[in-house]
């Protein structure tokens, strides 16, 4: 019974089953966890949490990877949006931010650019969440590009 609630949670709760862009799909939960981190007071306990949530997804990726049986299998969605708040930090939670940080996040994580490729060879959920943070870090800084660029435009 234990199992099943790690891998519902591990699988967005079905929308890791979805036909088309399971992690796309997937990913749609870290938007409601960015939501709900904006909230709190201070950046440090932002990234105090969205540590956590990352060390969370890592057992809790493994576990589901388990039950399932297939390596990284694609129903697996917690490594998805457990990880989305990294490419959000700092940011204000806007829907132009929002919608930028998605797109940025979700081209960084299909396309793998290296290390995130490499990463994936790490043993179970931790080579599940890996590339994931890994594809948080190139989004974060494009993200900060982005908005510090609008900013600086937007200025004149």
């Amino acid at each position: 019974m234990k199992n099943r609630l790690w891998v519902a949670l591990a699988t967005g709760f079905g929308l890791g089953y979805s036909p088309i862009a399971p992690g796309t799909v997937g990913s749609l939960w870290g938007i409601l966890i960015v939501w709900g981190m904006q909230r709190l007071p201070t950046l440090g306990l932002y990234i105090m949490v969205m540590i956590g949530l990352v060390l969370l997804a890592i057992p809790l990726c493994t576990i589901a990877e388990n039950r399932l049986e297939r390596k990284d299998d694609q129903r697996i969605v917690a490594d998805e949006f457990f990880t989305f708040p990294l490419c959000m930090t700092g940011l204000p939670f806007t829907p132009s931010v929002l919608i930028v940080a998605f797109i940025t996040n979700r081209i960084f994580d299909i396309s793998k650019p290296p290390p995130a490729q490499q990463s994936q060879n790490l043993p179970g959920g931790l080579g599940i969440v890996m590339d994931d943070v890994i594809a948080c870090l190139y989004s974060l800084v494009i993200n900060h590009a982005i908005y510090w660029a609008g900013l600086h435009f937007l200025s004149f």
